[in-house]
């Protein structure tokens, strides 16, 4: 091989022409009369292993331990921080589209990329083209985890657990060794191990898997753990979705914290983005977010994303050159821990800022296969050589950020089992985002709504009250005028009484009274 084809950095236009004329010859990744096997939902769980112990060392070291870390491994700690959110996880993978290794939410595709999980790892000692890549015969798990905590082979050799089909080491083991362990700079290395097994890799709960030490162990060479990341991610969501259900057994922190970056919309970037020291997943993991929103709700949102919606350019990247393919691979091949897959780069070039074009695809659905049987060693010798003949392409800036032909592509494309765009009456965003009130706040909100009720009735009562004063007022108004009339009356009939007694008396006197015969 030409040593100039290595490393090849080729021109906007040249790519351009080359994808569209591959994926015209070729087809895509899926073609007409494809049936999906995939499940209408996927039940997804995110468990993840209770970190406050590694949270608790990490807050104990002071500032020259961090920056040795820091130095080594970059800015993995911060993941540490980084809330999983249940609920957004679990609607995201409804939407994972295996045959082309990315997120279609509605009219948007997404995939993370190498060069945004190494913007957000932001490692310095790592080699972007020096991909890890299983060893056919490399050392005994036993000599890797010697050489990482400088500890004997006896000491190794009885903390080694079997667990299922794999063997591991348990965290506690590795932190009782990071607490008491005279070596600084072992301490560190202990602890970043733990790390990739218990968040980055964590198949096994509560465990370093001995496919995370290889991959660990390669890392002091310059080894890029990103491709790998990746891997593991894309084929962790295509075996839950071809499952139908699953636990998840990427890196869940990294994948939340790429979404967040293109989903919530910023008006400016920051300019802390330019200097040296900025972290972008120290941010992204001080960052509140919403919490309350329902998995139904941010099923709703994504079914209908449009690309004005999209934040596509992540603040904190600053993309340059785009690597696309490798070899004689239409596609970047990605070596994982226990497994390989591929992405297509040319998929999300609005994620760097570049002109969308059609996207060469073919086979991405058939290039995944895990490292078991006897034909995959020849099948990791082609990935690893094909990355010695990277392609990159030059970033091209330009509006539309779409051409033509890609939109026509986009919506003739065969797609995978995944939720289309809602036709009839799509809930807006706001509405999706409208706070879902907190079992307090429910209580709280009835108890006012009764209250205002008890209110109204009071003030129906009093109403009553005064009305049935005032029926009382008249009627004993009423009274006092009959009790008045009747005391009147009777006046009226005594003085009558005694004015007849008068007239008798007069009558008699004057002898009105006597009879025809007295006279």
């Amino acid at each position: 091989m030409e040593s100039w084809f290595f490393d090849k950095v080729e021109d906007n236009a040249a790519v351009r022409i080359w994808a569209e004329t591959t994926q015209q010859e070729k087809g895509d990744s899926l073609t007409e009369g494809y049936v999906s096997e995939l499940s209408d939902f996927t039940r997804v769980s995110v468990t993840q292993n209770n970190l406050q112990e590694m949270k608790e060392i990490w807050a104990q070291w002071d500032d020259e331990v961090k920056r040795l870390f820091y130095c080594h491994y970059g800015d993995l700690p911060y993941l540490l921080d980084v809330k999983i959110d249940e609920r957004l996880f679990r609607a995201l993978v409804q939407y994972w589209n295996s045959a082309y290794s990315c997120f279609t939410f509605g009219n948007v595709d997404l995939v993370p990329t190498i060069e945004e999980y190494t913007a957000l790892i932001r490692c310095p000692k790592i080699q972007v083209d020096r991909i890890y890549s299983k060893a056919a015969n490399g050392p005994a798990f036993s000599k890797k985890l010697m050489n990482i905590t400088g500890m004997s082979e006896q000491w190794v050799t009885a903390r080694i657990k079997q667990k299922g089909d794999c063997r591991c080491i348990p965290w506690r083991h590795l932190r009782d060794l990071i607490l008491a362990h005279p070596d600084m700079k072992k301490r560190v290395d202990v602890f970043a191990l733990s790390i990739y097994g218990l968040v980055v890799f964590p198949k096994a709960l509560g465990h370093v898997d001995e496919a995370v030490s290889d991959l660990f162990d390669r890392l002091s060479k310059g080894t890029t753990p990103v491709p790998a990341i990746l891997a593991e991610t894309f084929r962790s969501l295509n075996a839950c979705r071809r499952a139908g259900e699953g636990r998840f057994i990427g890196c869940a922190q990294l994948l939340l914290s790429w979404f967040h970056s293109h989903f919530w919309k910023i008006e400016k970037v920051s300019y802390r983005v330019f200097f040296e020291n900025y972290s972008p997943l120290k941010e992204l993991a001080a960052t509140p977010r919403r919490d309350d929103i329902t998995e139904e709700n941010w099923m709703a949102i994504l079914q209908n994303l449009q690309d004005e919606d999209v934040e596509w350019r992540a603040p904190w990247m600053v993309p340059d050159e785009i690597l696309y393919r490798c070899g004689d691979f239409d596609w970047v091949p990605l070596l994982g821990v226990w497994g390989a897959i591929g992405y297509a780069p040319l998929l999300a070039l609005r994620q760097y800022r570049s002109r969308q074009f059609t996207p060469p695809t073919h086979g991405l659905a058939q290039c995944e296969f895990v490292f078991a049987g006897n034909n995959y060693k020849r099948r990791v010798r082609e990935i690893s050589n094909a990355w010695n003949q990277t392609r990159r392409m030059k970033k091209f800036a330009a509006n539309p950020m779409a051409t033509l032909e890609y939109d026509q592509w986009r919506i003739q494309r065969i797609n995978d089992n995944i939720p289309t765009p809602d036709q009839e009456g799509p809930r807006s965003m706001e509405e999706c985002l409208r706070p879902i009130p907190s079992e307090l706040e429910i209580v709280r909100h009835d108890f006012e709504r009764k209250s205002l009720e008890l209110e109204k009735r009071i003030e129906q009562l009093e109403e009553e009250k005064m009305q049935l004063g005032l029926d009382v007022d008249v009627q004993k108004l009423e009274a006092e005028r009959l009790r008045k009339g009747k005391n009147k009356a009777e006046e009226d009939l005594d003085s009558l009484k005694t004015d007849y007694k008068k007239l008798r008396r007069s009558i008699r006197t004057a002898g009105l009274g006597k009879t025809s015969e007295q006279w």
